[in-house]
């Protein structure tokens, strides 16, 4: 089965919490506070791998977590960080935000990579939060918890030349004649359901040919499988485009060519750009070259006449294949502007009020602090204060209108305001 389109979850590893510890030692009187850092958490990587060509791996298993950063120990012992998840994709993925559908990465290259999701940072141990007043912290931080995101994966197959065409126009059969691809052929219409790579060559020169699966009317608005079929020609350097010359379907070459060239300028104003080379297929079954000449006149190019059944004019193409290809640019990943998941800004925080009146303080500065605190702890307590004074909550409060009495909510810590 060929999969070119799926949605995955990830995560990445939560950071490790901070220890709380105390030097103990025979002889030792005060020790001090020697609790170590969490672990940071594992990263989600994407990277490339050669041997992959559709995304079927990931058609039942949807659910991908780096490991969590361990917890910080005695004696200064920073905790393990957590192992990175290495995700395996084919060359030609494009990674998307699944609720924006902004683009992380586009993996052209083999062997690229890309960093979608960092770890966690690990917590500080009360070592750390020990000073020349506050001799013996008795807390210390928590890890950083991350979130899960669901993100889409897209296949676009990486080829230097596409053939495009209706259904049953010989694409299969022309892809087996002039590589060593094995496609399925037969004479009844989608035959190919899924892109087919083969790889052509002449002399020192290789390309690498995609066979499309039939297009159809409509296919730009999405009838049939038009867009999962119209992706896998977003890459492609040059278009050879098969029409049946000899009317054996019933169809007008003319009407054919004309149709699936709407259909990619529906899709893509770069496709509707790209290169052809127009094909007269079938030619084996026509007692002259009529028809031929009537659809060159009628379409204002050259066009190649081949039988894909015979080989005849098959290396009249190949060679014009590569003669277009020699004056062409290599293929560039798709232009976007990186994304990605930005964590909260530990500066920042809002007020608002809520359905009972209460003030209630959120935000990155908020999530931050109350990973730092033990509101049991005193010193800790006392900390949560001087933080909220400092950073101007308690200014902002008065601001909204906050009052003696007023209930006030700190993430999870809800208290009464005193002046």
């Amino acid at each position: 089965m060929f999969v070119d389109k799926v949605n995955i979850f990830i995560k990445a590893g939560n950071g490790g919490d901070g220890a709380i510890s105390f030097h103990r030692e025979k002889y030792v009187a005060a020790g001090g506070p020697d609790g170590g850092d969490g672990g940071n958490g594992g990263s989600v990587i994407f990277e490339v791998a050669d041997n992959l060509t559709t995304l079927i791996d990931f058609r039942f298993n949807k659910h991908f977590r780096a490991q969590n950063g361990e917890r910080g120990g005695a004696k200064r012992c920073t905790g393990r960080s957590g192992e990175d998840l290495i995700v395996k994709v084919p060359r030609g993925t494009v990674v998307k935000d699944k609720h924006s559908g902004a683009v992380f990465a586009d993996l052209v290259d083999a062997g690229a990579r890309v960093v979608v999701l960092k770890g966690g940072t690990g917590g500080k141990g009360n070592a750390r939060f020990a000073t020349a007043r506050r001799k013996a912290p008795g807390f210390s931080q928590k890890g950083e918890i991350t979130e899960e995101h669901e993100i889409v994966l897209e296949l676009k197959t990486i080829a230097d030349v596409g053939l495009v065409g209706f259904p049953n126009v010989g694409k299969s059969t022309l892809l087996s004649r002039i590589t060593a691809a094995k496609p399925k052929i037969a004479n009844y219409h989608f035959t190919t359901l899924s892109p087919n790579l083969g790889v052509l060559t002449r002399y020192d020169d290789v390309a690498v040919v995609a066979d499309i699966p039939g297009l159809i009317e409509g296919a730009s608005q999405g009838v049939g499988l038009g867009h999962d079929f119209l992706r896998h020609i977003e890459r492609v350097r040059l278009i050879v485009h098969i029409v049946d010359v000899s009317g054996s379907e019933g169809r007008d070459c003319v009407d054919d060519y004309n149709s699936i060239n709407a259909e990619l300028a529906g899709y893509s104003e770069l496709l509707a750009h790209l290169p052809q080379i127009v094909v007269a297929n079938k030619c084996d079954l026509l007692n002259d070259d009529n028809r031929i000449r009537q659809l060159s006149a009628a379409i204002g190019t050259q066009v190649t006449a081949i039988s894909a059944a015979d080989g005849r004019g098959l290396d009249d193409l190949v060679d014009r294949i590569f003669d277009e290809l020699s004056k062409l640019s290599p293929p560039k990943p798709i232009e976007f502007e990186p994304f990605s998941f930005e964590k909260s800004k530990n500066d920042r925080f809002e007020i608002y009020r809520d359905e009972d009146g209460a003030f209630v303080v959120i935000g990155g500065l908020i999530d931050k602090l109350i990973r730092n605190v033990v509101l049991t702890d005193t010193d800790s307590f006392a900390y949560f204060q001087k933080t909220l004074k400092d950073n101007g909550v308690f200014t902002a409060l008065r601001r909204e209108g906050v009052k003696e009495g007023d209930t006030v909510c700190v993430g999870d810590v809800e208290f009464e305001f005193v002046e």
